[in-house]
């Protein structure tokens, strides 16, 4: 979590002036008020060597007008200055628009841990992501009063943010084009295969043809026999293209049959329909943040075991190092109960400017689905399928790919006994025949190889499955053991909200439009003080 922190040093990175307003000296307890906690996480350096916070203190024998109670600046970061380029821009486009979803869902007022756990994106992802948004869109920042810091962004940031970035214009256009490259390279594969069995038979045709043709052409006496270009072809391969369409996917999304053409079908049978868990490894660290902010920013191992690769239950009792990446991911550490039970604290995800409820004691190992505010049960992996095409246009398919490989083999054999003259279809047929024999042969030879390895994958993908599915049965019906480790991280959870009332400073308005009483600072003294 983000947080202002003063220094009285002049060579610090984050500078402070300060000016008493009699002769007695200055009170030192205003620099406590916006110290950043020892274990959040703290801005940028880039952001915090450019920010510069002047106060003028009151003297204790002397009240000051509120309008000269404290008097603030703050600039923007070197390496993000509104003006210098679209800041977003330098983001991945996942990045950026994870974020964006994030500051929509939670109404354009959002901290760090809020899209973190929303998104599932690292800490530093997250951050360097609001800051990008805050330069490009005018939002602003705004600290609470323990040196919280929160992203502020207008309704209309996604508007401003298109008119100011070319990348975001030009990107519907690439995806289309994306799209479209990647839908003729999948079909191209079964245009293969039928331009494949019209060459090989087309050059059968000609060749069984020009055998019983007339035995005295001087062309055929010499050498043997020689086949030209006596035969004149009608077919382009380019008419195949008739049936390619390029909206196929667009309809296929309106279809609820789930069915696709011959050629989706043939490059299907090959190489698959892609990976099924596309996109699953965001959803998963979308699933961990929101479990782990939702029950207070404190939770047991056994709690995100049904979410992370863990092995089965009878091959390990007390290995915990499956956290370790949950604990870089979101800048986590171990504690240590009354019991002596380690529990793992998120702080950065305790810290939200969302009023949702967190997980409560009286649900722990009751309807554990229905309590962590709609998060799953456990990860659970998709398994490969070989091919999503149905019975019929499997074995269209199949037959196809052996009627192509039965000619090539024929062919193969013909081309053996013969000289093939320059010019002509044969002779054209001939130089292309290794690439359609590499055709033919790996039209067979890759589904055989993805069949063996769809084995061991889906049968990995099962284990994983089924050990984390097995972590989720043991927080259905915990033990006695397990129940007071979890009622003790509910205990130790802290799930701060930080309302608009909380706000002391907020770079929207000038210090001195953000009018602080006398009685105010006195409160925060006697509180710093407890």
């Amino acid at each position: 979590m983000a947080s202002f922190s003063i220094s009285p040093s002049s060579s610090s990175s984050f500078t402070s002036r300060s000016r008493c307003l009699c002769s007695k000296p200055r009170p030192s307890k205003p620099f406590l008020l916006l110290l950043a906690s020892p274990y959040r996480t703290a801005l940028s350096s880039s952001f915090l060597s450019s920010v510069r916070v002047r106060i003028a203190f009151r003297c204790p024998s002397l009240r000051v007008p509120p309008s000269s109670s404290i008097r603030a600046s703050v600039q923007v970061p070197a390496g993000i200055r509104p003006g210098s380029g679209v800041e977003t821009d330098k983001l991945p486009s996942d990045v950026r628009d994870r974020a964006m979803e994030a500051v929509d869902y939670y109404g354009g007022r959002v901290t760090i841990g809020d899209v973190a756990s929303k998104t599932g994106l690292k800490l530093n992802e997250a951050e360097r992501a609001l800051q990008a948004l805050a330069a490009d869109t005018g939002g602003f920042l705004e600290v609470s009063d323990e040196g919280d810091v929160l992203y502020a962004f207008p309704k209309d940031y996604r508007s401003n943010l298109a008119a100011k970035s070319f990348r975001m214009k030009v990107e519907p256009f690439i995806n289309k084009m994306k799209a479209a490259a990647a839908y003729l390279i999948r079909v191209s594969f079964g245009t293969a295969l039928i331009a494949s069995i019209v060459l090989v038979y087309t050059t059968i045709i000609v060749l069984i043809s020009s055998s019983r043709s007339d035995t005295e052409d001087n062309r055929g006496r010499r050498g043997g026999r020689s086949y030209g270009s006596d035969f004149t072809v009608i077919f382009h391969p380019t008419d195949l293209f008739w049936y390619w369409d390029i909206n196929y996917y667009r309809r296929r999304q309106m279809k609820t049959d789930g069915g696709m053409n011959f050629v989706e079908s043939v490059f299907s049978f090959v190489f698959g329909d892609g990976d099924p868990n596309q996109g699953l490894e965001e959803e998963r660290w979308k699933l961990i943040g929101q479990y782990i902010s939702s029950n207070g920013g404190v939770v047991a191992a056994e709690e995100l075991a049904p979410y992370l690769d863990v092995p089965p239950i009878e091959e390990t009792q007390d290995d915990e190092s499956f956290v370790l990446p949950v604990l870089l991911r979101f800048q986590g550490y171990p504690e240590v109960d009354d019991q002596g039970n380690i529990l793992y604290r998120f702080p950065s995800l305790q810290r939200t400017a969302s009023s949702q409820r967190a997980g409560r004691k009286e649900y722990v190992g009751k309807r554990w689905t229905e309590w962590v505010n709609g998060v799953e049960k456990y990860f659970e992996e998709k398994k490969w399928l070989f091919s999503k095409t149905g019975a019929s246009e499997k074995a269209m398919v199949i037959g196809l790919g052996a009627l192509n490989f039965f000619g090539i083999i024929v062919l193969g054999s013909m081309l053996k006994e013969i000289s093939v003259a320059p010019g002509g279809l044969v002779s054209f047929v001939s130089q292309l025949f290794p690439l359609l024999q590499i055709y033919a042969s790996s039209f067979f030879a890759i589904p055989l190889f993805r069949w063996f390895l769809l084995l061991k994958t889906n049968k990995d993908i099962e284990k994983r499955n089924r050990a984390r599915k097995q972590r989720a049965q043991i927080l259905d019906l915990p033990d006695p053991s397990l129940r007071g480790k979890l009622l003790n991280a509910r205990d130790m959870a802290r799930r701060t909200v930080i309302s608009s009332d909380r706000i002391v400073y907020t770079t929207e308005k000038d210090f001195l439009d953000q009018d602080y009483e006398t009685r105010d600072w006195d409160e925060r003294f006697r509180e710093l003080e407890k």
